[in-house]
């Protein structure tokens, strides 16, 4: 007789249907009440002051900057800056993340692009690498939402090769003079103070580099077109040029020759940071498939009720909650302080990469309509793409994983 059990296997038609417990669903240990509750406020914000205003910001390009203020005035910019600055006081990275996953499930990344790049990616030079005078000057209106922000390295000629860059500032007395020019920069419209990138030291290639800010309204700083780009249209990025600009030594961040290494220090956190935007917008991208997959009906019967359809989005599920863990631990790292440039590397061109894989596969179980913008689907697909080219493409985070494996 044999030791095996009876065949007990039955058809997947007769298998019970196990409720969708995942990191979707239950409560993330990432997040305590106090973000549950910050969830919420900015998710109302979100609806109020975003998502009816989305579809004319997509079609002029740009958003209206009293939203921008708005967010200010509500407490969702410079969370981390103290409160006698005009900030919240509260440095958790916690917080950046509930924004980054509010704005991507609203469908609205383009218009909210704004907000995540001011906190995330702006703002930790202004709390690092400034004087206390510095940070009187930028910090309360960067918190009230008066100065948006923006970062200028990349250059017409150079990509990701930013010890390259050929923009100098040449030290006149008590200014710098700059000319160059710089491309791709987000918010490079609106923004008000524009931390860029230059060669103090054009002899030099690492060691060369500073960062100055400019400010809206310095002489020989000028903007030129709003780029027509292939996705997130609300987020207006914008070339800009330097013509003997006059800069004061007084926005020097940190030390002459400084630039590059202030740079570096900051990649970690905006590669994170793209990684959770990306997971955040490949969950919405599932979810609202799901939901059409459910309804749309093809030879009589939900089109989600093909094995195709199920493998596929089961095979979606399992990346997205495969992806959210790490990234979940990557964010207890940052926040602890031993996120290292590999796992933010990883992060980032897996993350990234599976986003666009994701809202591919989405807009395909959309058939015809999935090409429509009027869906979000289609405008998820457009907007996804740039997210494993800029912040260093994937074959640049590839590099770096490599390089750390010895070979």
């Amino acid at each position: 007789m044999s030791g095996f059990p009876a065949d007990r296997s039955v058809a997947p038609a007769q298998l019970p249907l196990p409720g969708r417990h995942s990191i979707a669903t239950m409560k993330r240990h990432l997040f305590d009440d106090q973000h549950d509750m910050f969830r919420d406020s900015f998710r109302r914000f979100v609806e109020s002051e975003i998502v009816p205003h989305h579809e004319a910001w997509e079609r002029a390009g740009i958003v209206d900057r009293s939203m921008f203020r708005a967010a200010g005035e509500s407490g969702f910019l410079g969370m981390s800056v103290p409160e006698s600055l005009g900030g919240g006081g509260v440095d958790d990275f916690r917080f950046n993340v509930v924004i980054a996953e509010e704005i991507a499930r609203a469908g609205v990344v383009s218009s909210g692009f704004c907000i995540w790049l001011h906190n995330d990616v702006c703002l930790p030079y202004f709390l690092s690498g400034t004087t206390p005078e510095q940070q009187r000057r930028w910090l309360p209106g960067i918190c009230s939402g008066e100065l948006m922000c923006a970062i200028a390295m990349t250059e017409p000629g150079i990509g990701s090769d930013l010890a390259s860059m050929t923009t100098t500032a040449i030290l006149d007395g008590e200014h710098y003079v700059v000319n160059g020019a710089k491309t791709f920069i987000t918010n490079g419209i609106n923004a008000s103070l524009v931390i860029t990138a230059v060669k103090t030291d054009p002899t030099q290639r690492h060691r060369g580099m500073s960062l100055l800010v400019v400010e809206d309204g310095t002489v020989g700083f000028s903007r030129g077109r709003n780029l027509d780009k292939v996705g997130l249209h609300a987020q207006d990025t914008a070339e800009l040029f330097f013509d003997d600009a006059r800069v004061p030594t007084a926005n020097l961040l940190g030390e002459p020759g400084t630039g590059f290494f202030q740079l570096t220090d900051k990649l970690a956190q905006e590669r994170l940071s793209m990684a959770i935007m990306g997971v955040a917008h490949a969950r919405a991208a599932f979810e609202w498939t799901l939901d059409y997959v459910k309804e749309r009906h093809a030879f009589g019967q939900p089109i989600g009720s093909f094995q195709n359809s199920r493998f596929v989005l089961a095979e979606i599920a399992t990346e997205l909650d495969i992806a959210q863990h790490f990234l979940d631990r990557c964010v207890e790292g940052l926040i602890g302080g031993d996120l290292t440039a590999v796992e933010a590397a990883e992060a980032k061109w897996w993350c990234t990469e599976l986003q666009n894989r994701v809202a591919d596969q989405c807009l395909q179980l959309h058939g015809g309509y999935g090409y429509m913008l009027e869906y979000p689907i289609a405008r998820a697909w457009l907007d996804a793409r740039v997210q494993s080219i800029y912040g260093a493409t994937t074959e640049i985070m590839k590099e770096i994983v490599g390089r750390s494996l010895g070979i």
